[in-house]
């Protein structure tokens, strides 16, 4: 795997991936050209841990109508301002186990999820699960 940025002027940098996607990172504070690099860790971890959940929902043949994941962190107070704690909330609706649902939610984290797993060595990552639309089955 391969990576490289270029600077485009101003805070603006481009992040080109081997294959050409690329996207804008925005180092100004009010990020209008784009996210942070910060921000795009997080959006990595949520996609990461996202592409899991749906995946091993779909294994368990869960019927999963919608995933949001939120990340909500914080960071050291000096440079590096690295991360220090995590939470994601996973917010599920569709007809679902409630046991599905947390046993997805905890292998991503604990096995599958390459974002999580390097991010941990840095910061403490909690989770909760809300349920849209009340209760799922047990």
């Amino acid at each position: 795997m391969i990576a490289h940025s270029e600077w485009r002027g101003g805070k603006i940098f481009e992040g080109i991936a081997e294959n050409g996607n690329s996207v804008f990172f925005d180092a100004d504070p009010e990020h209008t050209e784009g996210p942070s690099p910060m921000e795009a860790v997080l959006m990595a971890l949520c996609g990461c841990t996202s592409v899991d959940v749906v995946s091993i929902l779909h294994k368990k043949r869960q019927r999963l109508e919608g995933l949001k994941v939120t990340a909500t962190a914080e960071q050291a107070e000096t440079a590096p301002r690295v991360f220090t704690r995590i939470k994601l909330t996973y917010s599920v609706s569709g007809q679902l186990s409630r046991k599905a649902v947390e046993d997805a939610v905890a292998l991503s984290k604990d096995t599958y999820c390459s974002v999580s797993k390097m991010l941990e060595k840095a910061a403490a990552i909690e989770y909760e699960i809300v349920f849209e639309g009340g209760e799922p089955e047990p």
